[in-house]
């Protein structure tokens, strides 16, 4: 069995986060780490492997020092690591992103691809679903479970106040939960295995089922109109009132706001 996992290095946020001009993330002066949905499914990744015997690649699309985060995920337990990283490459969005990926992975042998629900410098739980869409895989997204049975998989998918259970044939795509489960540490021989190990570096021109024109900033659809850090809130308004007229005071606001 093949599991291909699909990971991103993203903004360590208590680092702080800056901005190139263009408001794109100024990613090359900021501390990175693995996103945490995507490491939750590196992790489900890992227990298939350890109960039923798998290949365990991680992919990821990013700068030069992605290598850490790669070598990471080889302490972890996964086998293979991918980084695709090219100049041309940058400032892509989410289109341009899953279209850069997906023509990695099909490069490589897999049964499942594992995703992350979403990335926390970005939030927008597209990559993962246009992935599948350029593959022309069903995807199961919010996966809280996943379970192989046989050639099919299947996945607990949060659903508001419920889940559902989903089964589908592979190939096919899940994305992952942070809460899916509790990632392992990276084990001493694990961290020393990892970095007596190559990762496959791949660049734009290795890529041959890419379109130019769906790549980088220039191939992205969506473009940043602004960006900023951390919006910083007021003061707020301050009143010294008895009791009987903190009462009053706080259900007034709350009609004003029509929360009642």
């Amino acid at each position: 069995m093949n599991i291909v996992v699909c990971i991103k290095q993203v903004p360590d946020t208590k680092g702080g986060v800056k901005f190139n001009p263009d408001g794109t993330l100024d990613r090359a002066s900021m501390l990175a780490i693995m996103n945490p949905d995507d490491k939750a499914g590196l992790e489900a990744a890992l227990r298939i492997k350890d109960e039923m015997g798998a290949k365990v690649t991680v992919v990821t699309m990013g700068l030069p020092k992605a290598d850490d985060m790669l070598r990471e995920a080889l302490a972890m337990g996964a086998d293979e690591a991918v980084l695709v990283t090219d100049r041309r490459l940058g400032g892509a969005d989410t289109w341009a992103t899953s279209s850069t990926v997906a023509a990695a992975v099909k490069k490589l042998d897999y049964d499942l691809i594992i995703t992350g629900r979403q990335a926390i410098d970005g939030d927008t739980a597209q990559v993962g679903p246009q992935i599948a869409e350029h593959l022309g895989l069903p995807v199961i997204s919010y996966a809280e479970d996943i379970k192989v049975d046989g050639n099919s998989v299947i996945v607990k998918r949060q659903y508001e106040d419920r889940y559902h259970e989903v089964k589908a044939q592979m190939p096919c795509l899940i994305t992952a939960l942070a809460e899916l489960n509790e990632p392992r540490y990276m084990t001493p021989g694990g961290i020393f295995d990892a970095f007596d190990k190559e990762v496959t570096v791949w660049g734009r021109d290795d890529l041959t089922d890419l379109d130019d024109a769906n790549i980088g900033l220039a191939g992205s659809p969506t473009k940043i109109a602004k960006a900023s850090d951390k919006v910083r809130k007021g003061a707020g308004e301050k009143v010294a009132l008895d009791p009987k007229e903190s009462v009053e005071y706080i259900v007034g606001k709350l009609k004003e706001k029509h929360v009642i």
